[in-house]
Protein backbone atom coordinates (compact mmCIF):
# COMPACT_ATOMS: atom_id res chain seq x y z
CA UNK A 1 0.00 0.00 0.00
CA UNK A 2 1.08 3.57 -0.60
CA UNK A 3 1.63 5.51 2.58
CA UNK A 4 -0.63 8.53 2.99
CA UNK A 5 2.49 10.68 3.12
CA UNK A 6 5.29 9.16 1.05
CA UNK A 7 7.76 11.98 0.72
CA UNK A 8 9.52 14.61 2.79
CA UNK A 9 7.52 17.22 0.88
CA UNK A 10 4.29 15.66 2.09
CA UNK A 11 2.92 14.68 -1.34
CA UNK A 12 -0.66 13.47 -1.04
CA UNK A 13 -2.15 12.05 -4.23
CA UNK A 14 -5.78 12.70 -5.14
CA UNK A 15 -7.79 9.79 -3.79
CA UNK A 16 -8.87 8.48 -7.19
CA UNK A 17 -5.39 8.69 -8.68
CA UNK A 18 -3.73 7.44 -5.50
CA UNK A 19 -6.00 4.39 -5.33
CA UNK A 20 -5.35 3.48 -8.96
CA UNK A 21 -1.60 3.96 -8.62
CA UNK A 22 -1.59 1.73 -5.54
CA UNK A 23 -3.01 -1.05 -7.67
CA UNK A 24 -0.37 -0.33 -10.31
CA UNK A 25 2.36 -1.21 -7.78
CA UNK A 26 3.73 2.31 -7.52
CA UNK A 27 6.53 1.49 -5.09
CA UNK A 28 8.43 -0.73 -7.52
CA UNK A 29 8.23 1.46 -10.61
CA UNK A 30 9.07 5.11 -11.33
CA UNK A 31 5.92 7.16 -11.86
CA UNK A 32 5.44 10.44 -13.70
CA UNK A 33 2.68 12.59 -12.21
CA UNK A 34 1.05 15.15 -14.49
CA UNK A 35 -2.14 15.84 -12.55
CA UNK A 36 -0.93 19.02 -10.91
CA UNK A 37 2.67 20.20 -11.20
CA UNK A 38 4.90 17.58 -12.88
CA UNK A 39 6.96 15.44 -10.54
CA UNK A 40 8.32 11.92 -10.32
CA UNK A 41 7.70 9.36 -7.61
CA UNK A 42 10.41 6.75 -7.18
CA UNK A 43 10.54 4.37 -4.26
CA UNK A 44 9.19 6.27 -1.28
CA UNK A 45 10.23 9.74 -2.40
CA UNK A 46 9.11 12.59 -4.58
CA UNK A 47 11.68 13.93 -7.01
CA UNK A 48 11.40 17.50 -8.27
CA UNK A 49 11.68 18.04 -12.01
CA UNK A 50 13.91 20.96 -13.05
CA UNK A 51 11.87 23.85 -14.44
CA UNK A 52 13.70 23.79 -17.76
CA UNK A 53 12.83 20.11 -18.29
CA UNK A 54 9.18 19.97 -17.23
CA UNK A 55 7.65 20.57 -20.63
CA UNK A 56 9.91 18.06 -22.32
CA UNK A 57 9.07 15.39 -19.74
CA UNK A 58 5.34 16.14 -20.02
CA UNK A 59 5.39 16.02 -23.82
CA UNK A 60 7.12 12.63 -23.88
CA UNK A 61 4.93 11.23 -21.09
CA UNK A 62 1.76 12.28 -22.91
CA UNK A 63 2.91 10.82 -26.21
CA UNK A 64 2.05 7.21 -25.22
CA UNK A 65 5.03 6.16 -27.29
CA UNK A 66 8.02 7.94 -28.76
CA UNK A 67 8.44 11.56 -29.81
CA UNK A 68 10.66 12.58 -32.69
CA UNK A 69 13.50 14.72 -31.35
CA UNK A 70 13.20 17.37 -34.06
CA UNK A 71 9.43 17.59 -33.57
CA UNK A 72 9.84 17.96 -29.80
CA UNK A 73 12.51 20.65 -30.18
CA UNK A 74 10.47 22.65 -32.67
CA UNK A 75 7.28 22.38 -30.61
CA UNK A 76 8.84 23.35 -27.28
CA UNK A 77 11.29 25.99 -28.54
CA UNK A 78 9.59 27.45 -31.64
CA UNK A 79 11.52 30.72 -31.74
CA UNK A 80 14.99 30.85 -33.20
CA UNK A 81 16.80 28.39 -35.45
CA UNK A 82 16.60 24.60 -35.53
CA UNK A 83 20.14 24.57 -34.14
CA UNK A 84 19.03 26.66 -31.15
CA UNK A 85 16.01 24.40 -30.51
CA UNK A 86 18.19 21.29 -30.66
CA UNK A 87 20.56 22.86 -28.13
CA UNK A 88 17.67 23.64 -25.77
CA UNK A 89 16.52 20.04 -26.04
CA UNK A 90 19.97 18.73 -25.14
CA UNK A 91 20.08 21.12 -22.16
CA UNK A 92 16.68 19.89 -20.91
CA UNK A 93 17.86 16.28 -21.10
CA UNK A 94 21.10 17.18 -19.31
CA UNK A 95 19.18 18.89 -16.47
CA UNK A 96 17.10 15.75 -15.93
CA UNK A 97 20.20 13.59 -15.62
CA UNK A 98 21.93 16.09 -13.33
CA UNK A 99 18.87 15.90 -11.05
CA UNK A 100 19.15 12.11 -10.95
CA UNK A 101 16.11 11.66 -13.19
CA UNK A 102 17.39 9.33 -15.87
CA UNK A 103 13.83 8.62 -16.96
CA UNK A 104 13.93 9.51 -20.66
CA UNK A 105 15.47 7.21 -23.19
CA UNK A 106 16.99 8.91 -26.22
CA UNK A 107 18.64 7.98 -29.48
CA UNK A 108 19.45 10.11 -32.51
CA UNK A 109 15.77 10.28 -33.55
CA UNK A 110 13.31 9.40 -30.80
CA UNK A 111 12.65 10.33 -27.17
CA UNK A 112 10.69 7.94 -24.96
CA UNK A 113 10.14 7.04 -21.33
CA UNK A 114 12.36 4.34 -19.89
CA UNK A 115 10.76 0.88 -19.92
CA UNK A 116 8.52 0.20 -16.93
CA UNK A 117 7.72 3.84 -16.19
CA UNK A 118 4.14 4.56 -15.11
CA UNK A 119 2.29 7.75 -16.06
CA UNK A 120 -0.66 8.71 -13.86
CA UNK A 121 -2.77 9.76 -16.85
CA UNK A 122 -2.22 6.38 -18.48
CA UNK A 123 -3.39 4.51 -15.38
CA UNK A 124 -6.50 6.68 -15.01
CA UNK A 125 -7.28 6.43 -18.74
CA UNK A 126 -7.09 2.63 -18.63
CA UNK A 127 -9.53 2.60 -15.68
CA UNK A 128 -11.88 4.91 -17.57
CA UNK A 129 -11.70 2.74 -20.70
CA UNK A 130 -12.66 -0.40 -18.78
CA UNK A 131 -15.70 1.36 -17.35
CA UNK A 132 -16.76 2.82 -20.69
CA UNK A 133 -16.43 -0.41 -22.70
CA UNK A 134 -18.06 -2.60 -20.05
CA UNK A 135 -14.99 -4.63 -19.06
CA UNK A 136 -14.59 -3.18 -15.56
CA UNK A 137 -13.61 -5.52 -12.74
CA UNK A 138 -15.09 -5.45 -9.26
CA UNK A 139 -12.01 -3.53 -8.13
CA UNK A 140 -12.78 -0.87 -10.75
CA UNK A 141 -16.13 -0.19 -9.11
CA UNK A 142 -14.57 1.37 -6.05
CA UNK A 143 -15.70 4.83 -5.07
CA UNK A 144 -12.95 7.26 -4.16
CA UNK A 145 -13.48 10.86 -3.17
CA UNK A 146 -13.71 12.96 -6.31
CA UNK A 147 -12.33 16.45 -6.60
CA UNK A 148 -12.34 17.69 -10.15
CA UNK A 149 -9.64 20.27 -9.48
CA UNK A 150 -7.18 17.60 -8.37
CA UNK A 151 -7.54 15.92 -11.77
CA UNK A 152 -6.63 19.04 -13.70
CA UNK A 153 -3.90 18.12 -16.14
CA UNK A 154 -0.91 20.48 -15.90
CA UNK A 155 -2.95 23.40 -14.53
CA UNK A 156 -2.12 26.89 -15.83
CA UNK A 157 -0.20 25.50 -18.82
CA UNK A 158 -1.49 27.16 -21.99
CA UNK A 159 0.36 25.17 -24.67
CA UNK A 160 -2.01 23.94 -27.38
CA UNK A 161 -0.86 20.32 -27.00
CA UNK A 162 -1.64 20.50 -23.27
CA UNK A 163 -5.05 22.14 -23.76
CA UNK A 164 -6.17 19.44 -26.20
CA UNK A 165 -4.97 16.62 -23.94
CA UNK A 166 -6.52 18.26 -20.88
CA UNK A 167 -9.92 18.36 -22.57
CA UNK A 168 -9.54 14.81 -23.86
CA UNK A 169 -8.86 13.39 -20.41
CA UNK A 170 -11.63 15.51 -18.86
CA UNK A 171 -14.17 14.13 -21.32
CA UNK A 172 -12.86 10.61 -20.80
CA UNK A 173 -13.26 10.88 -17.05
CA UNK A 174 -16.76 12.31 -17.29
CA UNK A 175 -17.84 9.42 -19.51
CA UNK A 176 -16.22 7.04 -17.02
CA UNK A 177 -18.05 8.55 -14.06
CA UNK A 178 -21.35 8.24 -15.90
CA UNK A 179 -20.59 4.61 -16.74
CA UNK A 180 -19.52 4.00 -13.15
CA UNK A 181 -22.84 5.32 -11.87
CA UNK A 182 -24.84 3.11 -14.23
CA UNK A 183 -22.85 0.01 -13.32
CA UNK A 184 -23.11 0.69 -9.60
CA UNK A 185 -26.89 1.00 -9.97
CA UNK A 186 -26.87 -2.30 -11.83
CA UNK A 187 -25.30 -4.12 -8.88
CA UNK A 188 -27.56 -2.47 -6.31
CA UNK A 189 -25.06 0.06 -4.94
CA UNK A 190 -27.49 2.95 -5.21
CA UNK A 191 -25.81 5.38 -2.82
CA UNK A 192 -22.46 4.99 -4.56
CA UNK A 193 -24.18 5.36 -7.96
CA UNK A 194 -25.67 8.68 -6.85
CA UNK A 195 -22.25 9.83 -5.60
CA UNK A 196 -20.55 9.02 -8.92
CA UNK A 197 -23.27 10.86 -10.85
CA UNK A 198 -23.02 13.88 -8.56
CA UNK A 199 -19.25 14.01 -9.15
CA UNK A 200 -19.88 14.09 -12.91
CA UNK A 201 -22.50 16.83 -12.55
CA UNK A 202 -20.28 18.90 -10.26
CA UNK A 203 -17.46 18.71 -12.82
CA UNK A 204 -19.77 20.00 -15.58
CA UNK A 205 -23.20 21.16 -14.34
CA UNK A 206 -24.43 21.87 -17.90
CA UNK A 207 -23.64 18.35 -19.13
CA UNK A 208 -27.00 16.76 -19.88
CA UNK A 209 -25.76 13.17 -19.96
CA UNK A 210 -24.37 13.55 -16.43
CA UNK A 211 -27.65 14.97 -15.16
CA UNK A 212 -29.55 12.19 -16.91
CA UNK A 213 -27.42 9.58 -15.12
CA UNK A 214 -28.01 11.33 -11.79
CA UNK A 215 -31.78 11.28 -12.30
CA UNK A 216 -31.62 7.60 -13.28
CA UNK A 217 -29.57 6.80 -10.16
CA UNK A 218 -32.19 8.46 -7.94
CA UNK A 219 -34.93 6.50 -9.70
CA UNK A 220 -33.02 3.25 -9.28
CA UNK A 221 -33.21 3.62 -5.51
CA UNK A 222 -36.86 4.76 -5.63
CA UNK A 223 -36.23 8.43 -4.83
CA UNK A 224 -38.67 10.05 -7.23
CA UNK A 225 -38.67 13.35 -5.36
CA UNK A 226 -34.86 13.61 -5.60
CA UNK A 227 -35.07 12.71 -9.28
CA UNK A 228 -37.56 15.51 -9.94
CA UNK A 229 -35.44 17.98 -7.98
CA UNK A 230 -32.39 17.05 -10.05
CA UNK A 231 -34.38 17.54 -13.25
CA UNK A 232 -35.77 20.90 -12.15
CA UNK A 233 -32.32 22.17 -11.14
CA UNK A 234 -30.90 21.24 -14.52
CA UNK A 235 -33.90 22.65 -16.42
CA UNK A 236 -33.64 25.97 -14.59
CA UNK A 237 -29.86 26.09 -15.12
CA UNK A 238 -29.93 25.57 -18.90
CA UNK A 239 -32.80 28.02 -19.27
CA UNK A 240 -30.84 30.65 -17.36
CA UNK A 241 -27.36 29.99 -18.77
CA UNK A 242 -28.11 28.84 -22.32
CA UNK A 243 -31.68 29.90 -23.02
CA UNK A 244 -32.66 26.37 -24.07
CA UNK A 245 -34.88 23.56 -22.82
CA UNK A 246 -33.74 20.05 -21.82
CA UNK A 247 -33.77 17.46 -24.59
CA UNK A 248 -36.77 15.27 -25.32
CA UNK A 249 -34.87 12.34 -23.85
CA UNK A 250 -34.50 14.08 -20.52
CA UNK A 251 -38.08 15.34 -20.56
CA UNK A 252 -39.27 11.75 -21.14
CA UNK A 253 -37.23 10.61 -18.15
CA UNK A 254 -38.82 13.32 -16.00
CA UNK A 255 -42.28 12.27 -17.18
CA UNK A 256 -41.49 8.71 -16.18
CA UNK A 257 -40.48 10.07 -12.79
CA UNK A 258 -43.87 11.78 -12.43
CA UNK A 259 -45.70 8.53 -13.33
CA UNK A 260 -43.71 6.57 -10.77
CA UNK A 261 -44.34 9.22 -8.13
CA UNK A 262 -48.10 9.07 -8.74
CA UNK A 263 -48.11 5.30 -8.34
CA UNK A 264 -46.29 5.49 -5.01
Amino acid sequence: MIDEDISPAGWRPPNLVGSLLTRANLRNRPTVLLFGEPCIIRGSGQLKVPDGSKRLLALVALSRGGVDRRHAAGLLWPTGSDHHAAGCLRSALWRLKQAGLDILGSDNRVLSLQHGTIVDIGVVSEWATRLINGSATQDDLFVASWRGDTLDLLPDWSDDWVIFERERIRQRLLHALEALSRQLSGVGRSADAVDAAIWAVSADPLRESANRVLIAAHLAEGNCVEARRAYQRYRDLVRRELGIEPSEQLVSLEQETVRLQRRA
